[in-house]
């Protein structure tokens, strides 16, 4: 029986959400849109089959075919990523960095994240979340004038905490990690080195960002965002962690891994092991470091003075809007960014100072520099006339007309 006989409910629910997709500028970093083809493995029949375990020591039977698409996906990430060992099991990533955590450390040991409000991640050693609850956090920040990252300082941090895990990695920092920096503080103080490259993952892929395997004890990533792939995750490491790892992953932290998902893993790693996957990361740069010349030109601030990412996190202090208030008449013209605190923000975290800004997805639709500039100057018109209606409503009128040029998914 097809879904929308059986549950128009859900049916209308699903189009409506592919009308605001493809009837919007989703400029949320975080998000992207998969190919066809990786929808096409993660909708699969694949689903049904249990499989927990690993390929070829698994606790069910009829296996056989699961266990070579998962083979295909471990030795395609290994290929682009250049890993020794690959576990493409993680649900998303906050299962992929508690596994790696308890891989590496017991419970109250010390670990060094990124603070949250400066570019961190919940999963870093946040209060709230598991990692704060269940290990002694300590959290490093950008610097007040630079709003980058000081190693000198980090390493001075770990000499005063002695930290058993140092995780570098960021969800909302514009500028290039020198994962190499990193390894050098790690090994001054006996520390394992975690990356989380959840948001540069492709950019690594792409070879335009330094790479953490070479220095990075562990890394987890998410394979979305930039990898363009299914809202999932995996973890990599050196050969010496492998046992331990996967043991956390399985039985540790789940029992049947989303064998449909892995497919979709797959089909993503082997795009981005096409030519064509630097081309589009060049371009989601390019098209970043295009809103940041656009948005200097209009009198904005930025955050750490620009981007060398797919992101850049804009500090709207000086339109006197806040951060949340950014996002709703945003919205209001079908413009979709999410508010985000900057460094030392005076406001509180469910308003903000500023709003962050990602190219992956509008670039996955083939957006270019010339529509970028466009996409600023209506947050400009927007963000400067917040109150006046019919600016929202003429903005919105001219966003809907360039998503019909740049469809989502051609019919």
């Amino acid at each position: 029986m097809e879904l929308k006989n059986f549950d128009p409910e859900i049916t209308d629910a699903i189009q409506g959400e592919a009308g605001r997709e493809e009837n919007t500028l989703n400029l949320i970093a975080s998000e992207n849109y998969p190919s066809k083809a990786v929808l096409a493995a993660q909708g699969s029949l694949l689903q049904n089959k249990y499989a927990e375990g690993y390929p070829h020591r698994r606790y069910y039977g009829g296996c056989e075919f699961v266990d070579k698409v998962e083979e295909i996906a471990v030795d395609r990430a290994k290929k682009l990523f250049g890993s020794d060992h690959v576990n493409v099991q993680p649900l998303s990533g906050v299962p992929a960095n508690m596994a790696t955590f308890f891989s590496l450390a017991n419970f109250g040991d010390t670990i060094m994240g990124l603070a949250l409000p400066h570019g961190g991640h919940l999963s870093h050693g946040y209060s709230v979340s598991f990692s704060g609850k269940w290990f002694k956090s300590v959290n490093y920040q950008v610097e007040r004038d630079t709003e980058t990252l000081n190693y000198s300082n980090i390493l001075k941090l770990a000499e005063a905490e002695k930290p058993k895990i140092i995780i570098c990695g960021a969800s909302a920092y514009s500028r290039k990690i020198q994962f190499d920096k990193f390894r050098e503080i790690a090994d001054k103080v006996g520390a394992y080195l975690v990356t989380d490259m959840a948001h540069i993952a492709g950019i690594v892929a792409a070879g335009l960002h330094q790479s953490p395997i070479p220095y990075a004890d562990v890394v987890t990533t998410t394979t979305h965002k930039s990898l363009r792939g299914p809202r999932s995750a995996m973890i990599m490491c050196k050969s010496k962690w492998a046992e331990n790892i996967d043991k956390w992953v399985f039985p540790g932290i789940h029992g049947g891994p989303h064998m449909h998902t892995i497919a979709a893993k797959a089909v993503c790693f082997k795009e981005a092991l096409e030519p064509e996957f630097k081309g589009y990361i060049n371009q989601v740069l390019l098209n970043a470091k295009t809103f940041e010349n656009e948005f200097k030109k209009l009198g904005y601030r930025l955050v750490a003075d620009g981007t060398d990412t797919h992101l850049l996190l804009v500090d709207l202090r000086s339109k006197k809007i806040t951060g949340r208030d950014a996002e709703d008449v945003l919205t209001k013209a079908s413009i979709i960014v999410n508010r985000n605190t900057i460094p030392y923000d005076p406001e509180k975290p469910l308003i903000t100072s500023g709003i962050r800004i990602g190219t992956p997805a509008a670039t996955t639709r083939g957006m270019k520099e010339p529509e970028i500039k466009k996409i600023c100057n209506w947050i400009d018109k927007i963000l400067t006339n917040p109150g006046d209606e019919n600016t929202i409503k003429k903005v919105g009128t001219e966003v809907k007309e360039l998503c019909k040029s740049f469809p989502v998914y051609n019919k």
